[in-house]
């Protein structure tokens, strides 16, 4: 079965369509989590999502904030203000479907966590030495997370290397060694530089990962945020991807 694998939409619609018109071949579609925050969309990109065919999606920290699941206190000043915002503007339904959704399952023998295996909503895995300690929290071969906005292939070596961290150029096609963590980057808000939306493609059976970027309007994106006065810093920061 080969799978859509999208992660950190954050409320941003035109990049999240960017990815569905461009992303071709899959049956079924694995969210990551963190559907809303910093985002001009929330409600619109939900219900896009929900209509992905053979849906798995999961909750992150964004989308338990707004929610009230989680305390805010961590979140930097900007985050905290579109959470409250979203709170305002996301709709019933929408609210009762990300309620629904869990920040870790195991599906096709691979494991999906929005932050980390150890830590499911809030770990963020920005480095060898917290990737390592990690492997331990699951037990099958693959685990996908997202939360960085970073794509990353982190790889436990069966030598004396311990954990490698590879970074895929966009437009990469391989095969994911044994005992890896993975993240396909960020639809809606990359921070590595490349403010394309990122995506990936697995195939479960043969563990192939197809890695790609789509650009998309993002100066549209940016005159909606201003138009509902959304923080700056966030606006800015789709430009440069970081």
């Amino acid at each position: 079965m080969k799978v859509l694998i999208i992660s950190d939409i954050h409320a941003n619609f035109p990049a999240l369509e960017a990815v569905l018109a461009q992303a071709q071949g899959y049956d079924s579609v694995w969210c990551l989590g963190d559907l809303v925050g910093y985002g001009p969309y929330p409600n619109e990109c939900i219900e896009r999502v929900r209509q992905l065919p053979e849906l798995l999606c999961l909750i992150g920290n964004h989308d338990a904030a707004v929610l009230g699941l989680i305390e805010t206190s961590a979140f930097n000043p900007e985050a905290r203000f579109v959470v409250n915002w979203t709170r305002q503007v996301l709709t019933p339904e929408n609210r009762d479907y990300l309620i629904k959704q869990t920040a870790r399952v195991v599906a096709e023998n691979i494991t999906l966590a929005h932050a980390s295996p150890r830590y499911p909503i809030w770990e963020y895995l920005l480095d060898t030495q917290t990737a390592e300690a990690n492997f331990q929290f699951f037990e099958t071969q693959i685990c996908l997370v997202g939360h960085t906005h970073v794509p990353v292939i982190y790889h436990r070596s069966n030598g004396t290397d311990g954990t490698q961290a590879y970074i895929p150029e966009p437009n990469t096609q391989l095969i994911l060694p044994r005992r890896v963590i993975a993240n396909p980057g960020s639809v809606g808000q990359p921070r590595d530089r490349d403010p394309r939306a990122a995506y990936a493609i697995l195939d479960t059976e043969t563990y192939q990962w197809d890695y790609f970027r789509v650009a998309y309007d993002i100066e549209a994106v940016q005159a909606q945020m201003e138009k509902l006065e959304l923080p700056e810093r966030h606006i800015r920061r789709l430009t440069g991807g970081w």
